[in-house]
């Protein structure tokens, strides 16, 4: 019994760690790899703490008006491996916890659309 009583406080423990980015400074890191393995981790309110509120932003519902998905995107925010910025993060939501990462060189809107007669150069 005194072992159970001892193993559960460390469970908690070990269990509430995996919940928190890894960053010595409490911050979500921001460079690709590290963010992308710890994000997933991360609540809500954490993001938008540390990067404001999304710039865009689509809630998914259900028919009684519950929210079961987002798509949030930001700008600026991750750098790839050499250092430069991806202009846009969009991180995709299901039932509040990040399951998709997509990092972007354009600005995240939908690509104008071109009919099959025009040819690129």
């Amino acid at each position: 019994m005194k072992i159970m009583l001892l193993a559960l406080p460390l469970f908690v423990a070990i269990t509430a760690s995996a919940n928190e980015p890894i960053s010595g400074n409490g911050e979500i890191p921001t460079t690709e790899n590290e963010f992308i393995s710890q994000i997933n981790n991360v609540a809500k309110e954490k993001i938008v703490e540390q990067f404001g509120e999304p710039s865009k932003k689509n809630d998914f519902k259900s028919e009684s008006g519950e929210v079961f998905a987002s798509v949030w995107q930001y700008h600026y925010i991750n750098t790839n491996l050499e250092g430069a910025y991806y202009q846009t993060t969009e991180l995709d939501f299901v039932n509040d916890k990040v399951v998709m990462v997509v990092f972007m060189n354009h600005d995240g809107d939908a690509p104008e659309s071109k009919t099959p007669n025009e040819t690129h150069d």
